[in-house]
């Protein structure tokens, strides 16, 4: 018996089609995964935020991640054969950030296909980092159920593409930066201290402040307590290396 779905975000670029999946999803997965799925409710349910009300993306956002981390371990472990343990951590976890999750989902264009409550939609999920990254990695948890892991191995390395590849040196986390140049300088530790948290569940806004004992300080906000601090200790190392050099 066919489903009955109800797909676009918040019901406002796709008709409503009982009993049918709508025409432009059904295209839009072809393209994006190769062939329609065998069965499309995993997919609805990917694109499914909290506000919509039903069943939702977040369990297969948690098979997601872990399918995600696993892929490009293996990637990295191919392309970087002479980097060490230390470096590779640090591709993976630029590479699978919440940021870099929604960066993926736009580019293969997954906002119009967003089932979003009113509310949410009105609120801006349908471009919120924490949302598209979230949905990226359902989408991901639901081509593992459907088509299996070398399937998910063919779509991650061309939904990521030249992003594994972006600089000949594995990057930094900035958090890790700022406690090295803190040890350098004989200063205290960084500390980091969550100043506020505001705005709606679905878009979340967290304000951050790191500080150095008296010696230097920053703030940042961020759709996360973790990005926030990560963009506070960014903020933190440009001044006081800027400070070093004056």
């Amino acid at each position: 018996m066919a489903q009955a779905l109800d797909l676009g975000v918040g019901g406002a670029r796709e008709p409503h089609r009982r009993g049918v999946l709508s025409q432009p999803l059904a295209a839009w997965l072809a393209e994006t995964f190769g062939r329609t799925p065998a069965d499309v409710s995993p997919f609805v349910r990917a694109l499914t935020h909290g506000s919509h009300g039903g069943e939702t993306y977040e369990r297969l956002e948690f098979l997601g991640d872990r399918v995600l981390g696993l892929v490009m371990a293996e990637w990295l472990w191919d392309v970087f054969p002479a980097e060490p343990e230390g470096q590779l951590s640090k591709r993976l976890n630029a590479l699978v950030t919440g940021a870099v999750c929604a960066d993926v989902a736009r580019s293969l264009g997954v906002r119009p296909h967003l089932r979003l409550g009113k509310q949410a939609l009105a609120d801006g999920a349908s471009d919120s980092d924490n949302v598209l990254g979230d949905v990226m990695e359902a989408l991901i948890g639901a081509w593992y159920r459907e088509a299996g892991l070398d399937a998910v191995r063919s779509f991650v390395r061309g939904a990521w593409g030249d992003r594994v590849h972006s600089g000949g040196k594995a990057p930094q986390h900035p958090k890790s930066a700022l406690q090295e140049w803190a040890a350098a300088a004989g200063r205290r530790p960084p500390e980091y201290t969550l100043l506020d948290r505001s705005g709606p569940g679905h878009a979340p806004r967290f304000t951050v402040a790191v500080a150095i004992g008296s010696f230097a300080r920053a703030e940042a906000t961020a759709g996360n307590k973790q990005e926030a601090e990560t963009a506070a200790a960014r903020a933190l190392l440009e001044q006081v290396r800027g400070g070093a050099r004056t």
